[in-house]
């Protein structure tokens, strides 16, 4: 039995132009986050086989891959809902994300500082990975990471609320080669109140995570 499934797009595959083609966001949810959802279940089953057989030097490097795959299904669950058509600009008060809005500013110094370090950070992975606005409970604050292929370098218990998608089946098809020119356009597309709404959740949860 399943464990994970895939989420249904929250519009149809035209949502996004011409932002992100028709045939990119049928491509990249239909066959490659289908693929991490499977991925993630089927691991579930191996890892279950490999318990009951006692097989536990097949366990560290399931663990791995069911580390990838369910990674990427996250990922890749947020990325669908962070954009709509008509998204984009910056967050603002009168949108009704103002606790977003001063967030921001508190962390970066301004809207700009912050857009310009995410743009980068997604911009300059290297090979696959993806760039991340998360909100870091420790601190309180809002950080930017650079994530290698579905993992890492997020930190501990850091919540991602927007993630830009840097692995090259998100925009190859229409973009070809020029990353950066998709990441700048993704800025049009950014579903502020769903950000705000990630956001909000993610400091309703700091207490329980830092609960003695």
């Amino acid at each position: 039995m399943s464990v994970y499934t895939l989420p249904e797009l929250p519009y149809d595959y035209a949502a996004l132009e011409p932002v992100i083609s028709p045939a990119i966001i049928e491509l990249h949810h239909d066959k490659h986050h289908a693929a991490y959802v499977k991925g993630a279940n089927d691991t579930l089953e191996q890892l279950a086989e490999a318990r009951d057989k006692d097989r536990w030097g097949a366990v560290t490097g399931l663990e791995k891959s069911l580390a990838f795959n369910l990674s990427g299904h996250i990922l890749h669950s947020i990325y669908w809902h962070n954009m709509t058509g008509d998204g984009g600009g910056e967050p603002l008060a009168a949108d009704g994300v103002g606790d977003l809005a001063d967030a921001i500013r508190e962390s970066f110094g301004s809207f700009a500082g912050f857009k310009a370090q995410l743009t980068k950070a997604a911009a300059t992975t290297q090979g696959s990975g993806w760039g991340v606005l998360a909100y870091e409970p420790l601190s309180g604050r809002l950080i930017v990471a650079q994530i290698y292929d579905h993992q890492g370098n997020v930190g501990q218990g850091s919540t991602p609320v927007l993630v830009f998608d840097a692995w090259e089946h998100a925009f190859y098809l229409q973009y070809k080669n020029q990353k950066v020119d998709f990441i700048e356009a993704m800025w049009r597309v950014v579903n502020w109140q769903d950000v705000a709404r990630r956001y909000a959740a993610a400091k309703a949860r700091e207490n329980v995570l830092l609960a003695p």
